[in-house]
């Protein structure tokens, strides 16, 4: 497997990374990076975590502006079709993505229960295996986006510490109980 991210700081780079990644990509294509789109664009690479529309038009919604929820959709449209961001169906959200995919390619989305956070990878082995799989059942898909939930390394590590320390802590009450017991038998 071959991880884009190492860290839960959005699925893929961060803010500046985004926005100059989208920046190129519609300058190459003559496409129209418009402010509502740049706005929505920043709103979900800085937040780190998948973020719906209504939260995205609240973030972008302040100082006398009100953004529509439908217009957040739109631009959300606009970014998906584009590669800058992905949904993430079983939240009904989105994550930005700051780097480019090859075309067609199945990518894997790790969702940790804990913390929220999300890291993107691809993996050819499960590429090609899913497309054996299709190909047997006479399937054509229009998205190979998979996502997995359970606990991210980060979130297992520290459930680890915790439980060291509480087996550590237990260890110390019982060190203490047997010599309370000694000094009272003594």
């Amino acid at each position: 497997m071959h991880e884009h991210a190492a860290a839960h700081d959005g699925c893929c780079g961060g803010v500046d990374e985004a926005l100059a990644r989208a920046e190129r990509f519609c300058g190459e294509r003559d496409l129209q990076f418009t402010r509502l789109r740049r706005d929505v664009l920043r709103t979900v690479a800085a937040e780190g975590k998948p973020l719906g529309a209504y939260d995205i038009a609240e973030r972008l919604s302040g100082d006398g502006r009100r953004v529509a929820a439908v217009s957040v959709y739109r631009a959300l449209d606009f970014l998906t079709e584009h590669g800058l961001v992905h949904r993430i169906a079983s939240r009904n959200a989105f994550v930005s993505c700051g780097h480019s995919h090859g075309a067609g390619a199945g990518l894997v989305f790790l969702i940790c229960r804990s913390c929220g956070g999300i890291d993107e990878t691809t993996s050819p082995e499960i590429e090609d295996q899913l497309g054996r799989t299709l190909a047997q059942a006479g399937f054509r898909p229009t998205s190979r986006i998979l996502e997995v939930e359970g606990e991210c390394g980060a979130c297992l590590s520290r459930e680890g510490h915790a439980q060291e320390s509480v087996a550590q802590e237990g260890a110390v009450q019982e060190g203490a109980a047997h010599a309370a017991a000694v000094r009272k038998g003594a």
